[in-house]
This record gives structure tokens, C-alpha cells and sequence, in this order.
């Protein structure tokens, strides 16, 4: 019998990731009298000594948990236990360690909240350690195989629109043309979803090439049919023209994606003589208060991946697909992500709208 579960998030942090840990924790001790335990700070919470680890009461969810923003539980995504850095630079094995901290914990199944990336290292993880184990999605790019609707990404887009509501204004104000830029590491939804929905002018996303001339020639449609200011929206994974990538480096050696708003601002000002300015979102898409889709979808998450448990189906992976909940098996989703598709409706719905969405 189930007696005894534990819940992490891995990854990123977004939007939803307490609701969804509220969900699990309510179904499973109202409805099926288990104790559950959160993991902090994702698997790094499993190699401390002793083990970073607290039973959830109901009494943790006093009302004002679910509408924070963040994990209360605390996540990384510098943590693979596999190839964990140390501080002097080297590589470690740290499996064998989280492995003996699940099994001290006496669990009878896990639950882990994360993307396809965090999905394949817990496939590893309780492949090696026999601990069942059931996932959820979350990630603002929304970009997990298989699945229609993330947690975190309708908060990501909703920030990203309100911003594109913000700038409108003191872009008309400047005669300006006004760059947003939004994270979105390998796929394009946030910026083509939010785009569309902030009145944008032009959208640019990794899976689609664009020219530099194309939108320049935009921008002076635009100006010519009157309008002295222009809105884009740009993902923060969209390459130079040249196809190099747009990165910073910071100060502890890491090198991230960043940047290609500068550098399209630059360029569009040496062709049109526009004036331009960048804003850069960044964390604010992930730690914005979750929106109500945000805290329904962890909410329904929650409930199914307990459920999973009580009917011993492991190994599954819960998912959003013909407005419904439902669950596939983990080999389908760990490791896999999937793109925006020239096909994609969206993209269709956008040059209807007359958005330069790239060239095609």
C-alpha cells in the first residue's frame, strides 16, 4: 500500500508551481490519508546531511500560497545530480547520493515537476533507484512534447502582453520603435502568443529565419501609412542575422542567452533612423502572482498525478491534450521538446494580421 510520497520542482521556477504542490498535498492526505514530503530546492535537497526535506500539512496552505508566485519548495536548474559542478569546476557523479536519500526517505512513489530536461534526469534517477515515479510539466517556453498547456506559461504570457500594453503608449509618445525581449530558450511561444495578443508588429522566434532588410522595410510601411511608432517582440534564443548566437557572460563564467534586443535595436537604427529602445523581461515572466488558467492547470495536475499513485500507473507523465487531462508514458516526453511549426495556426493568424513574422 501507499503510505508515503515526496514531491520536488526541477528546473526553472514559474508561476503555479505552489498550486500545483497544493493540489497533490490535499488529494493525498484528505482523500487518501498519505503523508507527503517536499523536497527542497529540487534533487540537491536529497544530498544534504541530513536530508533538506518537510512533511506538507494541510496547515502549509493557509490560503495565499497558491496565488505566489515561485516554489515555496525552492528549485534549480544547476542541479543535474549526474554531472553536478563543483565549486573547484570539476564534474561529480552525485546520482548514488540523491538515490540514497529518496530511499531513505522510505517513499513509496515521487512526484517531479519540471521540464523535458528535468523529465530525463528523473527518468535516470528512478530507473536506478526503483522509485516509482509519476511527472508533471512545467516550463514558461511550453514547449513539452505531447502536451498542450504547461504550468507557468500562460503567467509568462500574460506578462509579456501587459508589457506590450505598457510600451505601446510611450512608444507613440517618442515616435519610437519599441523591442521586447522575451525569454523563450529553444521555442517561440511566449513571444508569438504574447505578440499577437499586444498588438505587435513584428515577431521574431527561432524557428523561423528573418532579414534585417524585411523588417526594416516594415517599419518604413509602417511610418509611410502614417504611424509613427512600431512594437516587436523577439524571443531571447533568436539569432543574429549572421546565425551567431547573442549571449552575456557573467561574472561567475556562466554564458546565457541575452542581448538580441540590443542588437536588433542597433541595426534598425543604422537602417531606418528610427529611434529605438530595448526592454528585456527576464525573470519577471517567471516570477510573476500565477493567472487563474496557471493555477487551474497545476490544480488538475496535482489531483491526476496523485490519482496515478493510488492506481499504480508509474512512469507516466500527466498532460493537457483535447482540453482534458490525461497521462502518456514517460519515454515519450523526457529528453523531447517540441517547436513552433511554420504550420502553426498562430503563425497564420499573425500575417493576417499583418505582423512580420519572418520570411516566409
Amino acid at each position: 500500500m501507499t503510505n508515503r510520497i515526496g514531491i520536488l520542482t526541477s528546473g526553472g521556477d514559474c508561476g503555479g508551481l505552489n498550486a500545483v504542490i497544493r493540489a497533490a498535498t490535499f488529494r493525498a492526505i484528505k482523500d487518501y490519508g498519505w503523508q507527503v514530503y517536499g523536497i527542497k530546492d529540487g534533487t540537491l535537497g536529497l544530498i544534504k546531511d541530513p536530508l533538506d526535506v518537510i512533511e506538507l500539512r494541510l496547515e502549509h496552505f493557509d490560503g495565499h500560497l497558491m496565488r505566489m508566485g515561485g516554489t515555496f519548495l525552492g528549485t534549480n536548474n544547476k542541479g543535474n545530480p549526474f554531472r553536478y559542478k563543483q565549486k573547484n569546476g570539476s564534474i561529480k557523479d552525485l546520482s548514488s547520493k540523491v538515490i540514497s536519500g529518496l530511499h531513505k526517505l522510505k517513499l513509496d512513489a515521487l512526484i517531479g515537476i519540471g521540464g523535458d530536461g528535468s523529465m530525463k534526469i528523473m527518468q535516470k534517477l528512478t530507473k536506478k533507484s526503483g522509485i516509482n515515479f509519476v511527472g508533471i510539466p512545467k516550463t514558461i517556453d511550453n514547449d513539452v512534447m505531447h502536451n498542450e498547456l504547461s504550468i507557468g506559461y500562460d503567467t509568462a504570457v500574460d506578462v509579456a502582453t501587459n508589457a506590450l500594453d505598457m510600451l505601446q503608449p510611450t512608444a507613440a509618445s517618442h515616435r519610437r520603435t519599441m523591442i521586447l525581449e522575451v525569454m523563450g530558450r529553444d521555442a517561440g511561444y511566449i513571444a508569438l502568443n504574447a505578440g499577437i495578443a499586444g498588438g505587435a508588429d513584428i515577431i521574431l522566434i527561432p524557428e523561423i529565419k528573418y532579414s534585417l532588410s524585411s523588417i526594416s522595410a516594415h517599419i518604413e510601411k509602417i511610418r509611410s501609412a502614417g504611424r509613427n511608432h512600431a512594437l516587436i517582440v523577439v524571443a531571447e534564443s533568436v539569432r543574429k542575422e549572421n546565425g551567431s548566437r547573442a549571449t552575456i557572460k557573467y561574472i561567475d563564467g556562466e554564458v546565457r542567452l541575452g542581448g538580441i534586443g540590443t542588437y536588433l535595436g542597433d541595426e534598425i537604427y543604422r537602417r531606418t533612423n528610427t529611434e529605438t529602445r530595448v526592454t528585456v523581461l527576464g525573470h519577471v515572466q517567471r516570477g510573476a502572482q500565477p493567472t487563474h488558467r496557471d493555477r487551474l492547470i497545476a490544480s488538475v495536475f496535482g489531483v491526476h498525478a496523485v490519482d496515478l499513485i493510488f492506481q499504480k500507473k508509474f512512469n507516466r507523465v500527466v498532460v493537457w491534450q483535447n482540453r482534458g487531462v490525461t497521462d502518456i508514458d514517460l519515454n515519450q516526453i523526457a529528453g523531447k521538446s517540441k517547436t513552433v511549426k511554420i504550420k502553426d495556426p498562430l503563425i497564420k493568424v499573425a500575417k493576417g494580421l499583418g505582423i512580420y513574422v519572418g520570411d516566409i
